[in-house]
């Protein structure tokens, strides 16, 4: 089924509102067993009309999200009503809908909410409780411009993703006549490069038949995409773990912050991390997980040098002697922080961001990190990755947990970071 979406709106385009709709979309539709054929973002206004006729002209099932307003901008029902050759009218039930919308929270509707009762002639109106714009939807015998159905729902999230799963997902099951959807296993890895990870496993994926591989590469991970029914997955998963087990940290969409605080819990370990050049970024993404409170004890922030020897009792000589970026400065911060803290495991990172401070034996991107437990001997790397200040602290932040996923026996038993 050739399905594609078509997000409205000028501020998605001015990089004022971050467009999320086409990766929610395609999530929520490959679990129907559909994909996107294709995602068109147009501003407000007549490009709505040319775009809509495009798509329709093309696809079985067009999804518009925003534009239902009661703005002057607000046009995806006129754009509509032109490329289909449907007539708008007032729908009463909408109506009724919206005056029960403000009476419910004591306002009074204005006359400009009046236009977001305006209806195509025979179109099924979508109810929307978390919102003041109905959803439409326009199956393909009303259509008068193309063998397509038609879906307009709201932009904003929390009134689109209810809409959608509740109204239109349905609808779309019948349309298509849905046998099983195919399966999907998606492998994040740690500490590897998408080309490295390509060339190693690429060649015997390949042959694996009725297997559709992906990669996905993000900062200090890639993702490795497996689609196909269960023989050929678990095939090419077989293939993926021979070569990379002790770097494959999720096989279910969990983030490595997540999966950490999960192993974390699971050994009832408690965690402290003692920053530098990363700023508290470390501490900051364990404490997105829900539940990391039962795991993260402390996070110290010392980016000054004495407050590295005040907070963390890094002595002054190891300072003085080999600098704050330095190996015998990282481990003192992660033994610090773990006598501090009573944690199980510390983590410390100190280094360069950039753009200056950098020095021929310590060109900028240079981090040293640093991982001690209790009852072991404090490990630590030096890394270099000659990013932007933001890129680089990531980086770091990903290198920095994948080391305690490891260190806490994540990896295949392997507790070397």
């Amino acid at each position: 089924m050739r399905i594609e979406i078509l997000t409205t709106g000028t501020e998605l385009l001015l990089g004022k509102v971050l467009n999320t709709h086409g990766k929610w979309f395609g999530e929520e539709l490959f679990k129907l067993g559909m994909r996107i054929q294709r995602l068109t973002t147009v501003p407000d206004g007549d490009a709505i009309t040319d775009a809509l006729r495009e798509c329709v002209s093309r696809a079985d099932a067009v999804i518009v999200t925003g534009g239902l307003g009661p703005t002057s901008d607000d046009l995806t029902r006129e754009a509509t009503s032109e490329v289909l050759g449907i007539e708008l009218i007032e729908d009463e039930a909408a109506i009724r809908s919206l005056e029960a919308f403000f009476a419910a929270r004591n306002k009074v509707m204005a006359d400009s909410n009046r236009k977001q009762a305006q209806v195509p002639v025979g179109a099924d109106v979508l109810p929307n409780p978390n919102g003041t714009a109905p959803g439409l939807y326009i199956p393909p015998r009303l259509n008068g411009a193309a063998n397509c159905a038609v879906f307009l729902l709201p932009g904003p999230p929390r009134e689109l993703y209810p809409m959608f799963r509740t109204e239109v997902a349905p609808r779309l099951i019948g349309l298509a006549g849905l046998s099983m959807p195919p399966g999907l296993l998606e492998m994040k890895i740690a500490g590897v490069g998408e080309s490295d990870l390509q060339q190693e496993i690429d060649a015997e994926l390949a042959v694996i038949p009725g297997l559709e591989v992906g990669y996905c590469a993000r900062v200090g991970e890639v993702d490795l995409r497996l689609i196909g029914e269960p023989p050929a997955i678990a095939a090419g998963r077989a293939i993926a773990m021979a070569k990379f087990a002790r770097n494959i940290f999720s096989e279910d969409g969990s983030s490595l912050e997540a999966t950490v605080v999960r192993q974390a819990i699971e050994r009832r370990l408690k965690l402290a991390t003692a920053e530098s050049c990363t700023g508290g970024l470390v501490a900051n993404r364990l404490t997105d997980v829900p539940g990391s409170s039962a795991v993260f004890t402390h996070g110290f922030v010392t980016y000054a040098n004495e407050a590295k020897r005040d907070v963390l009792g890094v002595p002054q000589e190891l300072l003085d002697v080999h600098g704050a970026v330095s190996e015998p400065v990282a481990k003192a911060m992660a033994e610090g922080a773990l006598r501090v803290s009573g944690a199980d495991i510390a983590v410390a990172v100190t280094g360069i961001a950039g753009p200056d401070g950098g020095t021929p034996e310590k060109p900028v991107g240079t981090v040293f990190l640093a991982w001690a437990a209790k009852g072991r001997e404090t490990l630590c790397v030096r890394q270099i990755h000659p990013r932007n200040r933001k890129d680089f602290k990531l980086a770091v932040s990903q290198a920095a947990l994948d080391g305690i996923r490891r260190v806490a026996g994540g990896a295949a038993g392997d507790s070397n970071p």
